[in-house]
């Protein structure tokens, strides 16, 4: 199937489905039905057989689905089978803090290299990864394979970084500055706005309360 007609948030839902059967995975359970997965998950087993029927379904009626399988071939969609190189532009709080995430690299995604203007970092170590200049950065992503960068920035700096990482042959841009990048529509961009997301949480906190109220 082509990958355009598959909703965005189907997409956003296999990352989901993929920790879920990771979980059954390790607990040793080797087959599931469409209405347990959606127990466990708190979804309905007709949004899963949908979701999963854009892929080629997986699972075989009055039978379920083969856990370690469908995880599998799940992560085979993700892109979660081949390795990808990473750099992290900014070693602020936040820049600091994913590059200590291990699990990332549990996932196929290595933080190569990190850069930031600030010369007082600079050759600091950050799980044994050198903070570096950002005149460095061309270099060490052509020497590196880099595929996509990490952008832990003020918005005011990510515009012109965002130019400078598509010139460097960089191809996707995990974004969490504030701002929309303007990019060449063959760059992949992933924009993670934390702020949004503390709101969607208090606008279902205060639509409860109010329910309650009611």
């Amino acid at each position: 199937m082509d990958e355009k007609s598959i909703s965005r948030a189907v997409i956003k839902r296999l990352p989901r489905y993929f920790r879920y059967l990771g979980e059954l995975k390790d607990d040793g359970v080797e087959r599931i039905s469409s209405n347990d997965l959606a127990a466990k998950m708190k979804t309905s087993a007709s949004q899963i057989r949908q979701d999963l029927n854009q892929f080629g379904g997986f699972g075989q009626q009055g039978y379920g689905y083969n856990v370690k399988y469908l995880y599998e071939e799940i992560g085979n969609i993700l892109g979660l089978n081949k390795k990808h190189n990473l750099i992290l532009i900014g070693a602020g709080n936040l820049g600091q803090a994913l590059a200590n995430y291990v699990n990332f690299e549990k996932r196929g995604f290595i933080i190569k290299g990190i850069f930031d203007k600030d010369t007082a970092k600079h050759g600091r170590l950050i799980r044994d990864i050198p903070i570096s200049p950002m005149e460095e950065m061309e270099q060490f992503v052509k020497k590196n394979d880099i595929d996509i960068a990490i952008l832990t920035i003020p918005k005011t700096e990510a515009v012109e970084a965002a130019k400078i990482l598509v010139r460097y042959g960089i191809k996707g841009i995990w974004n969490f500055a504030h701002v929309d990048l303007n990019v060449p529509d063959d760059i992949i961009v992933e924009n993670v706005h934390l702020s949004e997301s503390l709101m969607e949480l208090s606008y279902k906190l205060n639509s409860t309360i109010t329910g309650k109220g009611e």
